[in-house]
């Protein structure tokens, strides 16, 4: 990899000529809205139980930067012109939108977590509710129970959003093949992450296999190959994608990581130091930190930390030079991947928008 150069200079949001990035977000919302409320009248049999799980999955995919379903678009766009029915082009690119809630679903019960973009997760949301109406069995066994369900029905309607998103099967299928690599990598990433928290420890490599396959490639790599194959693009492209993908995706989950650990509650929807209280183990101090911080990091990862106690451990991490560390490499993969971008052999107003995408992923506070 090359040298870091001033990601400013390589990832400035400019030429993205007339897309109307908050009008997409609008479209792909629609989409959602729409196909909740058509599985709401397909499940509407099945009584008030099913309703409160349909209500559960609409405040799921309710929201977002919808950047997964951004990049779907224009991975498509970069290969070929929109089609004559974009309808079915955005209802495609919304696909990934329903995976991305649904890891998310599964995510925060996997982590425990409270809240998510400022709401109840929705295991809470679910226990709340047993413990509401006074019913038997255990609260949270019935909020897990509920949002692995929720989790499995997302994941299930992904795939069939995309494979009846109006586009010919013909054109589908290749993108269906893609979509099929991409929900494997995403849960066998999800146990990756789960077992180095259950171990304690991890070294650099095995931080950054988890990050790639649980986020990385799903967030941005795979979405543009997915756009890409409804496009019909060659093996020769799609390589081109990923060597522009996977390095930006990389420095979008490392900014996440960071979020995790410094971002604002007011814009993040998390509690503060919310990846420390949850044993997250992103943003290790490199190996020169004093043993003795290094040491207090280590055992109050996962613990339940007061906002003094995550205020210390953010300036152990400040200390010890990680968070300048990883600033850093986000700004070398986040230049690596638009020097990519610049070299690919693909349309010229995609790689433009493209260019901003990149710095909106990695430059972002939220």
């Amino acid at each position: 990899m090359a040298g870091p150069r001033p990601v400013a200079s390589l990832v400035a949001v400019t030429g993205t000529g007339d897309w109307d990035d908050a009008g997409f977000r609008d479209r792909v919302q629609s989409v959602l809205d729409d196909f909740v409320d058509e599985q709401t009248g397909a499940l509407a049999p099945l009584g008030g139980d099913a309703g409160r799980l349909l209500q559960a999955a609409r405040t799921a995919v309710s929201g977002g930067k919808r950047f997964r379903a951004a990049f779907c678009y224009w991975g498509h766009r970069a290969v070929g012109p929109a089609p004559a029915d974009e309808t079915a082009l955005v209802r495609a690119c919304a696909s990934l939108e329903l995976l991305h809630a649904s890891a998310l679903v599964h995510d925060d019960l996997m982590d425990a977590s409270d809240t998510r973009r400022g709401r109840p997760a929705t295991h809470r949301l679910l226990e709340a509710e047993h413990r509401r109406a006074g019913w038997r069995g255990d609260p949270e066994q019935y909020g897990a129970a509920g949002a692995i369900l929720l989790g499995d029905l997302l994941l299930s309607w992904s795939d069939e959003l995309l494979r009846r998103c109006g586009l010919p099967i013909a054109q589908v299928a290749p993108a269906l093949e893609v979509f099929d690599r991409c929900r494997s990598e995403v849960i066998a990433g999800q146990f990756l992450d789960v077992s180095v928290q259950a171990r304690g420890r991890a070294d650099v490599e095995t931080a950054m296999t988890v990050l790639r396959y649980k986020s990385a490639k799903y967030s941005i790599e795979r979405p543009l190959h997915i756009g890409a194959a409804l496009a019909g693009a060659s093996p020769a492209t799609m390589s081109q994608l990923s060597r522009f993908g996977l390095p930006l995706g990389e420095a979008f989950q490392l900014r996440d990581d960071l979020l995790g650990v410094f971002g604002d509650p007011a814009a993040t929807g998390k509690p503060a130091g919310d990846d420390l209280v949850e044993g997250k183990r992103t943003v290790p101090p490199p190996p020169a930190a004093a043993p003795a911080r290094a040491a207090l990091l280590d055992r109050s990862l996962g613990t339940d930390l007061s906002e003094d106690q995550v205020a210390g451990l953010r300036a152990v991490i400040d200390d010890s030079g990680a968070h300048a560390q990883v600033e850093s490499v986000i700004e070398e993969l986040a230049a690596h991947a638009v020097r990519a971008l610049e070299e690919a052999e693909i349309d010229d107003t995609a790689r433009d928008v493209l260019r901003g995408l990149a710095a909106a992923a990695t430059q972002r506070a939220v």
